[in-house]
């Protein structure tokens, strides 16, 4: 029996975060016996949107009291494309917040000394307070050498060793744009994780493995972040029996693999909530035209699930406002990195 999606409409759920997506067959109503098949499709651009406003305030409320604008310089090395449009996005959602910005763009062939150098002089800079480096970085860099030149404190990425440190222990830190994009995303849509199976597909330092540490962690420790959930870690080597055992029973699903369709409606339980972070760039074979998938089969977990991020406008969104949330806190200096 073929199931289709169709938008009904956007409903209030959770603060205006999700609509719904009810399931049709021949435009009738599909009605299960155990309960009616409508998933609530998170609006991760609504999310990043009232994250956006909540920076705006604070920076209007700075500027007003004759403070400087906090400042972002995003440094980029190469003519990435997608490199390129991830940056435009994140000097643009300064502008909107009122957080100025300076985009330095390098040629390919820029030397790891020359980006060091940069990075150092953006360090002493008083009026710079967050610093990014578009990654990836250019093959013949050190991605760990350039991350660690930057100072903690103005690390708005939360690579440095010491804020990787600072969070794996649970203490205050800039965590990761993506993995603390989840958690917002979770927080603010009343997902619940305490004492709940998660599955965290992938186990990147900067993605999979820090959205693990903050679904497991302690909710009462220093961060606050932490979300008290049973969570297991899966990645390339997890044989597929083994991961579809494991998000069978899974509450919640974090995918974050950059596989397309590898988690599908036959792996998954009904309610299960789905943050999927995976990007996968295809050829529309009735367009033609290039598109963005994730590593969830939307339509056939959508069928089950009670919360699912769509690709794009999930979790992508909300990753560029957590990064601004970041620099204002740089801003304000409100991590100590010497206690």
């Amino acid at each position: 029996m073929a199931v289709t999606l169709q938008l009904v409409n956007y409903v209030k759920v959770t603060g205006n975060y999700c609509y719904r997506r009810a399931l049709h067959q021949n435009v009738a109503r599909f009605h299960s016996s155990r309960r009616n098949l409508v998933a609530q499709i998170i609006d991760g651009r609504a999310i990043a949107q009232t994250i956006k406003d909540e920076v705006k305030a604070q920076v209007e409320k700075i500027v007003s009291s004759a403070g400087r604008r906090p400042h972002l310089c995003v440094i980029l090395v190469g003519d990435d494309p997608a490199s390129a449009v991830y940056v435009k996005n994140k000097i643009e959602s300064a502008n909107y917040t009122g957080i100025s910005s300076d985009n330095i763009k390098l040629p390919n062939n820029s030397t790891q000394k020359e980006v060091v150098d940069i990075i150092k002089a953006l360090n002493t800079n008083a009026d710079v307070d967050g610093i990014l480096v578009q990654l990836p970085i250019a093959g013949h860099m050190d991605e760990r050498t350039i991350c660690n030149t930057v100072v903690p404190h103005k690390d708005v990425d939360g690579f440095h060793v010491l804020n990787a440190g600072r969070f794996m222990v649970d203490q205050k830190a800039f965590m990761p744009a993506t993995p603390a994009g989840v958690m917002e995303i979770i927080r603010r849509v009343g997902i619940k994780t305490r004492g709940q199976n998660a599955v965290v597909c992938g186990r990147s330092k900067n993605v999979g493995l820090p959205i693990a540490m903050l679904l497991h962690a302690d909710g009462n420790h220093d961060s606050n972040a932490g979300g008290d959930a049973t969570t297991t870690i899966c990645h390339r080597n997890t044989p597929h029996d083994q991961l579809r055992r494991l998000t069978e029973t899974a509450d919640l699903i974090v995918s974050a693999t950059g596989v397309r369709n590898l988690i599908t409606g036959d792996m998954v339980k009904e309610g299960v909530a789905v943050i999927d972070v995976g990007i996968t760039r295809i050829v529309d074979p009735k367009s033609g035209k290039a598109r963005l998938v994730g590593d969830v089969d939307f339509e056939s977990v959508a069928e089950k699930a009670s919360f699912i991020t769509p690709v794009p406008g999930g979790v992508g969104p909300v990753t560029v406002a957590m990064l601004l949330q970041n620099t204002l806190k740089a801003y304000k200096r409100e991590i100590d990195f010497y206690v």
